[in-house]
């Protein structure tokens, strides 16, 4: 084994790492905007819902065409992760947070559970 075959394997390895994490990113934003109410989205000022998951969903897949699985390279499906993972990046930073105040989780119906009342900060 000499130096350039372990500067390619470690470059090798880094590469499925980076494509890794943009995978589990991509199903992070998958998940959280399935688990998003709907009308959240319009309320929020964004595109719908619909739009959301068919675009986060079509980077997690590939995402998954991507990962180097047993050794292949996956071509130009490497590309498009990247491009995937801009498009979650944008989600989760710019989407997520806009419809968050408008999303309830946990049921509840919105009603809060008597107590004394909570102070904002951290």
């Amino acid at each position: 084994m000499n130096l350039f075959s372990g500067v390619v394997s470690a470059q090798l390895l880094v590469f499925g790492i980076l494509t890794l994490a943009i995978f589990v990113l991509c199903v992070w934003a998958l998940i959280d905007c399935a688990t998003r109410a709907a009308r959240a989205f319009p309320a929020a000022g964004k595109r719908t819902k619909m739009f959301w998951l068919l675009i986060t969903g079509a980077a997690t897949v590939v995402g998954f065409l991507a990962l180097p699985l047993g050794g292949s390279s996956a071509g130009i499906f490497q590309f498009f992760a990247l491009i995937g993972a801009v498009v979650v990046i944008v989600y989760l930073v710019d989407v997520r947070p806009a419809v968050a105040p408008y999303s309830r989780r946990g049921g509840g119906g919105g009603r809060r559970r008597p107590g004394p009342p909570t102070r904002g900060g951290w």
